[in-house]
């Protein structure tokens, strides 16, 4: 059985997406509803907390605004998890390789990705991403999208207690999943749709610095072929401080200054910070 599990922005998902999980499972599934309605639990606890409750030998993690357009998604979970029992965590977008430096998922090359999903954008626009599958309908990446996540239900590994938010618990259970000894892929053969498109705020780079804290041992992680991941990790650093000072995360910025200054000490960029930073601290 497939437990379904769905932190809940109202009291109860949309009679829609019920429905449309209903028409389109084709197996046997239980529907775990997790009200945060009122903002009483972080993602990573409504997360648990759905687990705690699950009777399913797997686990599905849903957004609540989305539509499966893929009839017999369930089966085709069902197949996958029984094909090889190493396979623990299935997504239908991910990355084959993350930087140490703080990043999302996506920050990569697109040669990287894999991404089957109808995604909607803010101003009304939508459009299928199909990127990175060739033959295969089957990657092994090194973490997935949280828009949809099945995992094989193992009682080691739950979601953090330590991050807090609704951020970056994507990373956290692909993380937890590979450091278990189990495999992390994508599929194309399950399409949805999405209808909201996330937003990297203050909460998240606070997040993205706690999480990549937590797992500095762990990364970076490569599955891809690339050997020029040092010029990825300069480059994502360099995008996460540009965007921390803009912030005004003066403590965070020098943290991970530092950390790209022992990437490339006497990299140019490192006077553009100085006197960036140097001229937010005249304006105090």
């Amino acid at each position: 059985m497939i437990s379904i599990i769905i932190c809940s922005r109202e009291k109860e998902i949309s009679l829609k997406l019920r429905e449309n999980i209903e028409n389109t499972i084709q197996s046997n599934y239980e529907l775990i509803i997790i009200d945060n309605s009122q903002n009483k639990y972080s993602v990573f606890e409504a997360y648990n907390l759905g687990i705690a409750q699950s009777k399913g030998k797997y686990l599905c993690f849903l957004h609540d605004d989305i539509f499966f357009h893929t009839k017999g998604w369930g089966v085709i979970l069902n197949s996958i998890f029984k094909s090889n029992s190493k396979i623990g965590l299935i997504g239908i977008a991910g990355t084959l390789i993350k930087t140490k430096m703080p990043s999302a998922w996506w920050d990569c090359d697109e040669a990287h990705k894999r991404v089957n999903i109808i995604q909607h954008f803010s101003n009304q626009t939508q459009a299928h991403w199909k990127k990175g599958f060739k033959d295969d309908t089957l990657v092994d990446v090194v973490a997935i999208d949280g828009v949809f996540m099945a995992a094989q239900k193992n009682e080691a590994i739950s979601f953090s207690t330590v991050l807090n938010g609704f951020h970056n618990y994507d990373l956290n259970l692909s993380f937890e999943y590979l450091k278990h000894g189990y495999r992390v892929v994508v599929t194309k053969d399950i399409l949805l749709e999405h209808y909201s498109f996330g937003v990297l705020n203050e909460s998240w780079y606070s997040s993205s610095l706690l999480l990549h804290k937590l797992y500095k041992d762990f990364l970076p992680l490569n599955f891809s072929d690339s050997k020029n991941l040092n010029a990825l990790e300069f480059s994502n650093g360099k995008k996460f401080l540009d965007n921390l000072s803009d912030l005004n995360l003066s403590k965070e910025v020098f943290h991970v200054w530092k950390q790209l200054i022992y990437l490339k000490p006497f990299n140019k960029i490192h006077f553009y910070f100085f006197k960036k930073i140097l001229k937010k601290c005249l304006q105090l």
